[in-house]
């Protein structure tokens, strides 16, 4: 795996703005088509040379991309059904198609109508196979009224803070940091709505442990961006992000989360060692972490299962403004799920290439040579990859 450390690129990177509106703008491939134009043109490319497509999964088609793009050779397409963790294993798919000659220029696009379309909880109650847990859910979830991510990962939650004495506080310091980012962010969502730890505190319990500023904004928009190889980025006039080390990883049972022998295992847990690995790091090399938070709490749990800190030391680890810009580890920059926009972890990918090109302006983390991303999906599957700074 240490051969395809640095052979492929992150060249162009787009978004939309997101929203929150009961009037729709658009839909999901909508949403994405433009997005997908932004990456397409700020990699200095034309849509004709993409030949490449990997979709989010369960949402659009590569041939639907093709089609309305222009793309007349479409050489490669693949989708991973991984949930959140699905654009980091979209992007080690993509590197090593590059890598090898299968594509030239890869194209992954990912978007969510998930505010004025379906919400979370209507997706999987209408359609169970929407999620790898399908059948467990079905038969021993959904009985017990456990409908709702916000219900299965407040488990998790309420185990480790039964554990290990976890506080409030601790969830508290992740969603004051994100919402504090966000206010240097304008395309975030919770711009100019800062909070304390008091209105954290002070918000609506939604599923003991989580209240309601524990929890990710659903919303309508996209993002995506487009990799190819080193070789061929020495040739565009985009800033070339360096994918430098990959991996991802699934916990045992994949499909359940209560039968699990060890109930805090992740699939970041066996990724993260082996992307590390791979990019030639250490934990002391990171610069910032844009980690995938649809919860509070689950920032906290990948922070201990990658090794930042050990087991049951994350609350403590987040505390006193570490994971803020300025401290440690600087997490989630541009706000993450819970204030800049759901948007699947595509967004945490946007954020991590503006970091390392230099362009995130009063958010920027100085000196960032080494920013990592992660993927939480379903129950618990994780990709992890680590980018380089841009040269």
């Amino acid at each position: 795996m240490a051969s395809l450390r640095g052979q492929a690129c992150i060249v162009g990177i787009g978004n939309t703005g997101y929203r929150r509106a009961k009037e729709p703008e658009g839909n999901n491939l909508t949403l994405e088509l433009r997005a997908a134009q932004a990456a397409i043109a700020d990699a200095g490319l034309r849509t004709q040379d993409i030949d490449g497509i990997l979709p989010f999964f369960g949402l659009d088609l590569a041939e639907e991309f093709a089609v309305h793009l222009g793309i007349a050779d479409l050489r490669f397409q693949m989708t991973s059904h991984l949930g959140g963790a699905a654009p980091g294993a979209s992007i080690a798919t993509a590197a090593m198609a590059v890598s090898s000659g299968v594509a030239s220029q890869v194209l992954i696009p990912g978007g969510w109508w998930g505010y004025a379309g379906r919400r979370v909880r209507e997706i999987v109650v209408q359609d169970v196979s929407a999620m790898s847990g399908g059948s467990n859910a079905r038969d021993y979830y959904f009985p017990y009224g456990l409908t709702a991510p916000v219900q299965w990962f407040s488990m998790i939650a309420r185990l480790h803070i039964n554990t290990f004495g976890t506080k409030p506080e601790h969830l508290g310091a992740v969603a004051v940091a994100c919402r504090t980012h966000a206010q240097r962010n304008p395309n975030a969502l919770m711009r100019g709505k800062p909070i304390t730890m008091d209105d954290y505190l002070a918000s609506p319990l939604i599923s003991d442990p989580y209240r309601l500023l524990d929890c990710s904004l659903e919303a309508d928009g996209a993002a995506a961006f487009v990799v190819t190889s080193a070789e061929r980025a020495k040739d565009l006039r985009g800033k070339a992000v360096p994918i430098l080390g990959f991996a991802q990883g699934q916990p045992f049972p994949a499909d359940d989360i209560v039968t699990r022998e060890d109930p805090f295992e992740l699939g970041v847990t066996h990724a993260t060692a082996r992307a590390f690995e791979m990019a030639g790091i250490t934990h002391a090399d990171v610069d910032f972490a844009e980690i995938y938070d649809p919860f509070t709490f689950q920032v906290i749990h990948q922070l201990e299962e990658m090794g930042f800190c050990r087991r049951g030391e994350g609350g403590p680890f987040v505390e006193g403004g570490r994971i803020e810009l300025g401290g440690d580890l600087p997490v989630n920059t541009h706000g993450g799920l819970l204030s800049e926009a759901h948007m699947l972890g595509m967004n945490h990918f946007v954020e991590a290439v503006r970091q390392l090109r230099g362009e995130a302006d009063e958010r920027q983390v100085r000196h960032a040579e080494i920013g990592i991303v992660t993927g939480f999906g379903d129950f618990g599957d994780g990709s992890v990859v680590v980018l380089g700074r841009a040269s």
